[in-house]
């Protein structure tokens, strides 16, 4: 055995992490499974329930397996354009933008939140990041060897991270402090509760309007305490956090997007700004520009599905007897009331209302390319 493969097995072996609020979880009931090397909830009630939920009042969910990163330093903006194909100089404080991570061939490495903080958060840092809780250690590494000494970035492992998401979770978030409720869409800021000092950003990854909320390690048992308190609130999991965010046509990491795919095919180009575009200079810059004007080899793409048989990953598209795709997510749409799939279609078969065939069980069933997202965004971008 070779000494990489001695590596490989031990990193197979590292036992799961415990999130701040792993016993907290326990102690609800919810069913817990390994996610991005964590102890995670997956249910408590059961997924339809929880979905349901979450649809109609609002849920609250644990992401504190997300890594949590400021910036700082001369050059920071300079800095973060060159690593992120968005509009970083732009960026207003208490606002935030969708962006991604990018290798040198345009291949995505992580999608992400960036936020200028603005104000003395976060020890006075420029920058704060969201990143994927799997790819989190990657896309540290990868930053390090491409930032400038001069920008100082810090992992902030001391926080947890929480969502309230749903049509009630304004009401609810108001109810403990007040000051949210004047947050729109993408906007954030620092707050304080009980002396707690707060980031929140009124975003999410259900499709509905809501909240994620920065919140030290050691008091974050205290905030969902209160949060479940209030009677708009139930703890929410990773099942239903899945099957929302699929219904809401959201990509997962790993699955719908991976580095060999790229921005354009998975139709993110609203997070590269036309200033971005014309002027470059980010890692990957080549493969977008050609793509935006020559058009992606496949594209991510949403499909209804005939019938009450879900098709899930990794599931064969077929156009007659061509193979011209995969699913990379699919599952049951409670709120639709029938399977739904996302997947990666070459380009002649990815326009809309296309029919096409999935294999699943051995069986090909008729699937249709149709729009995202399945159930209708209601976020909130007035105050």
């Amino acid at each position: 055995m070779s000494g990489n493969d001695d590596i490989a097995h031990i990193e197979e072996e590292l036992p799961l992490q415990d999130l701040p609020l792993d016993a907290w979880h326990r102690a609800k009931g919810a069913r817990m499974v390994g996610f991005a090397g964590y102890h995670m909830p997956i249910q408590y009630e059961g997924i339809m329930a929880e979905h349901g939920w979450t649809r109609e009042h609002a849920g609250l969910f644990d992401v504190s397996h997300m890594g949590q990163l400021t910036f700082s330093g001369e050059g920071v903006d300079e800095a973060l354009e060159h690593l992120l194909p968005s509009d970083i100089k732009g960026l207003k404080p208490f606002r935030q933008r969708y962006s991604m991570l990018l290798d040198e061939e345009g291949g995505i490495l992580d999608d992400l939140m960036v936020s200028r903080i603005g104000g003395d958060a976060f020890d006075g840092a420029d920058i704060y990041m969201v990143v994927n809780g799997a790819t989190k250690y990657d896309d540290i590494g990868w930053m390090i060897e491409h930032l400038p000494d001069e920008v100082v970035m810090n992992h902030m492992d001391e926080q947890a991270l929480l969502a309230l998401q749903g049509p009630e979770a304004g009401e609810a978030l108001a109810t403990l402090i007040p000051e949210t409720a004047a947050l729109v869409f993408m906007q954030s800021g620092p707050f304080v509760w009980r002396g707690v000092p707060l980031w929140i950003s009124r975003s999410g990854y259900t499709g509905e309007d809501g909240f994620e909320i920065s919140v030290p390690a050691g008091d974050v048992v205290l905030l969902a305490d209160a949060l479940c308190a209030l009677p708009q609130v139930k703890p929410i999991g990773l099942g239903a956090r899945d099957s929302l965010r699929l219904e809401a046509g959201l990509p997962l990491y790993g699955h719908d997007l991976t580095p060999a795919v790229s921005t354009i095919g998975a139709d993110l180009g609203f997070a590269i700004q036309k200033r971005r575009r014309e002027e470059g200079g980010f890692i990957g810059h080549a493969r977008v520009m050609k793509e935006l004007a020559d058009g992606p080899g496949s594209r991510r793409v949403g499909l209804k599905i005939e019938g009450r048989l879900p098709a899930r990953e990794g599931a064969a598209i077929y156009a007659g007897d061509v193979l011209v795709g995969e699913v990379t997510s699919g599952g049951f749409a409670p709120t639709v009331g029938a399977p739904i799939a996302m997947g990666w279609v070459s380009l002649p078969h990815a326009g809309l209302d296309e029919a096409l065939e999935i294999e699943v069980r051995g069986k090909r069933i008729a699937a249709t390319v149709a729009p995202m997202p399945f159930v209708p965004h209601r976020y909130r971008r007035k105050a």
